[in-house]
């Protein structure tokens, strides 16, 4: 054999190698209210990522940081990441800079490289990712900037002082009426799900380490004149992702009743139609004012009894509707909202302990309950625990970019909630051996 063709030989093995490596990666379904991989049920402790694709930049990113919290994550058994496929705009103060789509149906080439490497690589460690591709919040554009782009003038972003949420919210629930801003939605899903990775020349459709397409962040009915525009909306979007990829799973991003005027009802409506694979739920007991610092010992308590209602509750849809639930977001606070990384963690931990024996004792039961991701795993970053600020240029954590940076972040120095995410991991996997 000459030398020519013994290294043509050799890159053919590497790539087929390669191939299969991804291709091993089993696909989840879905069947009689479990999720599957394969012939085995499916439950997970995973964690929202939301900036993966940033920091996996060839350009603008950090590839050294990114593959360590990769292994990181993949050494406690996280394997279920979810990620934000965007973000829009980024001319507004407290926001995801660079944007994935900068100006309306133009893309940023190195994050789109970003979101390949990303994909790439957690398909090596056999990860899955939920990746959303919309946002009601202004921190990433989302629908806010889609307005924008559109005609209906400037963005009422609330974090400026002639602004109030209010105004944000009657500003924000025009997108669901906005032909224009949903026919560019539409096409930003075509031009996602069309796309092929450039690492390992798999289509994402075809691609079992995305798990999951969401719809959006947190999308929301605002008002009462809004819910029929909502429903619209929602099942165009739905049936668009189904007819584009009938093969990979599709949910909403819902925070549960909380996305829907507080009405369990119409979430289980919504949640109803078949093409809606499982449910999601969220939870912010901060945010919610379940929690305050100034009485840290009672709102832990409360917050954790509300918090299992809250579950409990929307468990009982998924039961009804004989489909699986994820609560795939909640976060809490370190000790007095200290955005020190010295700061305790004990109530965090005691409030992650809950919710992740929740989903263990489902994975026990073959439960409707089925997973659970974090917000979220900062890993390596570095942020300022002074002002808490982010500016551009600064390292992404898992807090966005108009909160306090470090709030909710569980960082690779958190050693005792790693430890604990571990040994819910471990337990919960004993159900689903990876293949």
């Amino acid at each position: 054999m000459n030398k020519f063709n013994f290294f043509r030989i050799s890159a053919l093995l590497i790539l087929l190698v390669s191939f299969m490596s991804c291709s091993s990666t089993k696909r989840i379904t879905v069947k009689d209210g479990q999720f599957y991989k394969g012939k085995k049920p499916y439950y997970f402790v995973g964690a929202n990522y939301w900036y993966g694709p940033l920091i996996a930049a060839r350009n603008i990113g950090d590839r050294d940081r990114l593959i360590k919290e990769l292994d990181m994550m993949d050494s406690l058994g996280i394997d279920n990441l979810r990620i934000l496929v965007g973000a829009e705009g980024g001319n507004e103060d407290f926001q995801v800079k660079p944007a994935l789509q900068p100006e309306q149906g133009k893309y940023n080439q190195d994050l789109l490289d970003g979101l390949d490497f990303l994909l790439a690589e957690m398909a090596k460690r056999k990860m899955y990712a939920v990746l959303y591709l919309n946002n009601n919040w202004i921190w990433s554009g989302g629908m806010s900037a889609y307005l924008n782009w559109n005609g209906y003038g400037e963005v009422a972003n609330p974090f400026l002082e002639k602004y109030s949420w209010q105004d944000y919210f009657d500003y924000t629930q025009k997108f669901h009426t906005c032909k224009p801003c949903r026919e560019a939605f539409k096409d930003h899903i075509r031009f996602i799900l069309g796309r092929t990775n450039t690492y390992n020349g798999r289509k994402y459709t075809e691609d079992n380490t995305i798990m999951s397409w969401q719809v959006a962040n947190e999308p929301r009915i605002f008002t009462e004149q809004d819910r029929e525009p909502f429903k619209e909306w929602l099942a165009e979007v739905v049936d668009l992702l189904d007819e584009l990829d009938p093969n990979t799973l599709i949910s909403t991003g819902a925070e549960g009743k909380a996305s829907y005027l507080q009405e369990i009802d119409t979430y289980k409506m919504l949640h109803a139609n078949p093409k809606i694979d499982y449910l999601t739920m969220h939870m912010w007991p901060k945010n919610w004012q379940w929690y305050s610092a100034d009485n840290e010992s009672e709102t832990l308590k409360s917050s954790i009894e509300k918090a299992r209602d809250y579950i409990n509750e929307h468990i009982e849809v998924a039961k009804d509707l004989n489909k699986p639930i994820v609560i795939s977001e909640f976060g809490f606070p370190r000790e007095k909202e200290s955005l020190s990384k010295d700061a305790s963690v004990a109530n965090r931990n005691e409030f992650y302990s809950v919710l992740m024996e929740m989903v263990e004792n489902s994975a026990k039961e073959d439960g409707f309950l089925a997973g659970l991701n974090f917000w979220g795993f900062a890993g390596f970053a570095d942020t300022n625990e002074k002002s808490g600020k982010w500016e551009k240029g600064d390292d992404f954590s898992a807090d966005p970019p108009q909160e306090p940076q470090g709030l909710n972040s569980v960082f690779a120095s958190d050693t005792s909630t790693l430890s604990l995410i571990r040994k819910y991991n471990k337990m919960v996997n004993s159900k689903t051996v990876k293949n």
